[in-house]
Formats: structure tokens, sequence, C-alpha cells
């Protein structure tokens, strides 16, 4: 067939490939679709940095619910709060598990952590340990002492770094947060702290910030291999290997702790998490297992560090490009607190308006932008569109959190909102909803109110120059800032005897 033969009939190819195509789908009914999906990569052609922007794009082009085939997976994006709720309520146990990817497999203990097992017997047994014994309100409630303790911490090491006086000094945000989280965590799980002065010296806390900041990284890379066998082959083979080297080491390092806790005597109400759990694997032999403990502390440590520390950075910028808010806040836990002591977890149900910051941060500022991923087992519809058996399910949370048909002028700062009823079903769910809801929203809620309030009361902030603060976010399925927070702190005149105290 000579050159000139191949031009005509190129078109008469093209044109039954796209009839065939429409003809199939429309057949199965499945939700629209961009054409072409090309052969091995599918749609991934599509998807440019951020991420979110692209989807957001194809969602104005296709609808609130569309179809993607990332590789050899078949993904479903939903993005209106209607077609989430049709997946959380009514299609909930259908998409109660997880796809098998990369992170799950060597950061998720083998698809057996709490976050990427599949749902089942097993799993329900993880989520009732987390809900009685790790994260319940009675358990909280006994380990509040180490949260009020931290926070006092990160207040007096501000109060030395900005020079004990009133002169406003420029601090890098993010380092505090994370000595702040991390602390508050391993003191939970082990009773240890890893940062800080008193851990500077110690191989033990400079290997266990090693393993975190390597987890950190490779939680921030997108493995293209999970989604074709053919990128994984060629391309991706070496980031699987650190996966597998992270995994061990990780592994290695909760064994030790667990170890070096079996068989003590502490007898005190001051327990560890992992001496709480060991003491329960006494009792059921059958429960509570070391790679259970393994898997349950790594979860804690994994999700709950990073997305905290992320919320506070975004409420601080918000709340810095709005300071009349900051200075609302302040007036709020004066009026509560008083200037005679620091704010502690008995004055949070009497602040309203410090609890609006965050919430409505989480709604503009979401740190996981898309909830983990589900996965169908077995066939559904959702939106009257026929889904089948192993999609992927997307649910663009940024998206839904900043709909103007659901929200008032959403792209602007309003706390109050909140206090007015704007807490709109699923139209607000940064920790998810349904079965897989994540168990620990208590936990973080405490950790990051008390903070912000302790660093509102204690000390006056304001931008490093004129400008507003960037507010660019970070590429991916998360959400960091792009430019870490910078800050003015210096103590606010009536705080700085009690701060001279602590």
């Amino acid at each position: 067939m000579d050159s000139v033969s191949l031009y005509l009939y190129f078109p008469v190819l093209l044109f039954i490939t796209a009839a065939l195509y429409l003809y199939t789908r429309l057949a199965n009914n499945l939700p629209p679709t961009p054409f072409p999906a090309l052969p091995i990569i599918g749609h991934l052609y599509l998807l440019k940095k951020p991420l979110h922007k692209t989807l957001s794009s194809l969602s104005k082009k296709y609808g609130p619910v569309f179809y993607l085939r990332y590789g050899s997976r078949q993904i479903l994006v939903v993005s209106s709060p209607a077609a989430a709720e049709e997946c959380f309520t009514r299609n909930d146990i259908i998409f109660a598990n997880r796809p098998n990817l990369l992170f799950g497999k060597h950061l998720g203990n083998n698809f057996t952590s709490i976050v990427w097992s599949g749902y089942g017997d097993y799993w329900r047994n993880l989520r009732k340990i987390c809900s009685l014994e790790i994260l319940s309100s009675h358990r909280l409630q006994k380990l509040s002492s180490i949260r009020v303790e931290e926070v006092r911490s990160m207040v007096k090491h501000l109060f030395r770094f900005s020079g004990g006086g009133l002169q406003a000094v420029e601090m890098t945000m993010k380092p505090v947060f994370f000595e702040l989280m991390f602390n508050v965590l391993t003191r939970m799980i082990a009773g240890k702290r890893y940062y800080g002065e008193e851990s500077e010296k110690s191989e033990e806390a400079k290997q266990f910030q090693e393993i975190m900041k390597e987890t950190a990284r490779l939680a921030s890379l997108t493995d293209m291999g999970d989604f074709s066998w053919f990128l994984k082959w060629f391309w991706f083979r070496d980031l699987e290997k650190n996966f597998v080297e992270l995994s061990k080491r990780r592994d290695r390092f909760m064994q030790n702790l667990i170890d070096e806790f079996r068989g003590s005597d502490n007898k005190g109400n001051n327990k560890t998490l992992i001496q709480i759990l060991l003491d329960l694997h006494e009792a059921e032999p059958e429960y509570y297992k070391d790679d259970d403990i393994k898997s349950l502390m790594q979860t804690l440590l994994q999700a709950g560090v990073s997305t905290s520390v992320d919320t506070l950075e975004w409420a601080m910028s918000l709340l810095l490009n709005n300071p009349e808010m900051l200075h609302k806040a302040q007036n709020e836990i004066d009026n509560v607190v008083g200037k005679d002591g620091l704010i502690s977890e008995s004055h949070l149900a009497e602040l309203p308006y410090l609890h609006s910051i965050i919430k409505e941060t989480l709604r503009m500022c979401p740190v996981v932008r898309f909830l983990i991923p589900h996965e169908s087992s077995e066939e559904c519809t959702v939106s009257g569109f026929h889904v089948p058996r192993g999609t992927m399910l997307l649910v663009d949370v940024k998206a839904i959190q900043n709909d103007p048909k659901i929200w008032e002028d959403p792209e602007n700062f309003r706390p109050q909102r909140f206090q007015e009823g704007g807490n709109v079903g699923l139209g607000f769910m940064p920790f998810g909803s349904g079965r897989r809801k994540c168990p620990g929203e208590g936990l973080a809620t405490r950790v990051v109110v008390l903070a912000l309030g302790a660093l509102i009361q204690c000390f006056n902030w304001d931008r490093i120059s004129e400008e507003m603060v960037d507010m660019t976010e970070g590429p991916g399925l998360f959400a960091p800032r792009v430019v870490t927070l910078k800050a003015k702190c210096g103590a606010r005149p009536s705080m700085v005897s009690l701060l001279s105290e602590i």
C-alpha cells in the first residue's frame, strides 16, 4: 500500500475507531471520558502538574463525574457532594476497599495497615482497636497532659528564640510545627521525644528523624508504575527499591521499641500506647500481635504528623493575610482564658471562633486534596452511570469544599460561616466520609486547635513584608505550601510575665 493510500485510509480508520469507542461507552452507560485513551498509558498523557488543576479543567469539560484510564487502571473522579454522597452512603460498602498501590504495599505493611487493608474482618478489628483503645475520647483525655506539655514547650521555644522580649523576630514556622507534632505522637506511642535540644545527641532520635525524612520524601512522589507494568519495569524499579529499604528500616525501628517495652513492669496510669497494646496481647494472644502494633503506630505517625503540620501552616498563613480575624481570635481567648494562665484543652469548648478558624482552613486548604483512593469491590451506579468492579475512586475534596454552588464566596476566608451553620454535610469532609473516614479526627482537632490557640494567645504575629503571604499550593494529591511560611513573632506585652515563668 503506497503512502497516498495510507493518507486516504487514515481518516476512515480514525472515524471507525472513534465510533466503536463511543458505541462501547454508550452501550455500557459509562461516565463521560476524554478521547482517546492511548495504548499502555491510557489518559496519563493528559495529566500535567499541578494534578488538581488538570482534573478541575477536565471536570468543567466532562462534568462532576467522569472516567479516566491511568495505564491499566480505571479511575472514577467525583467532584460534587451529591455524587460523593452516593459513594459513601448507598455504595459505601462497595467503595470500602483500597487499590493495591506501591505506597500501600511497602509503607502500609503489605496492605495490612488500617489505611490500606481491604475491607473485611481484619480491617474491622483494626478499626475497633483504634476506636476503643488508641483514639477513643477516654484515651485521648488520659493523654491530654502530653499535648499540653508539648504546646508549652513550643511556646517556651518561641519566646526564647525571640529573645524573651517584645521585639519581633522572623521565624520559619514549619520546623516548629513538625517538632510539636512528632513529639506529641512519639510520647504517646513510646514515651520519648525525638526532636528538640535534649534529643540532639541521641542516636535513636537521629535514626528516627532520618526514617521520617525519607518517608516524607517518598510519600511526596507519584509512582506511575502503579498504573502501568510497562512504566514500572522500565522507569520505576529504583523507586520500589527505595520503598523496600525504607520499609525494612521502619520495621526494625518499631520492633526495637516493642521489644524494649515487652515485659516492662509499668503498672501506672500513664502507659504508652505500645504498653497498652502489649498488655492487651497478653489477655488476648490471638490479637494485638507485633505486626499489628507496628502497623498501627506507623500509621499514627505517617497520617498524623504531616496533615496537622500543614493545617497549622495554612491556618497561620490565612490569619497573617487577615489580621483582623487574628485579633478577633486573640480577644476571644483573652476573654475566656484571661492573662494569668496558658490556654488548655479545658478552654477549647468555650472558643467557637478558634474552632471556626480551623474548620475554614480545612475547607479552603484541605491538606488531603483528594481522599485516599477507594476501589469498588463490585459493579454499582453513581449519578446514573455504570461503574465497573475494580474502579479506583478519587474524590476531589478541594473542588467540593470550594464550590460556589455550595459555599458563598468560597475564595474568601470567613471563619464565621461555621458559626452560621456553614457545615453542609458532604460539602465539608476534610477527614473523609463513610466507613473509611479518618479515625484520627479527634486527636488532630485537639492538637491543632490547642497549638493555634497558644500561638495566638502568647504572641503578636505579622507578615515579614507588606506583601501578602503566598498561598500557592504544592503539586500532588496532598497540598502543602510551595513556599515555607515565615512570620514575625514577638511576645504580647500582657504575656511576657507568664512566658518568663514557663
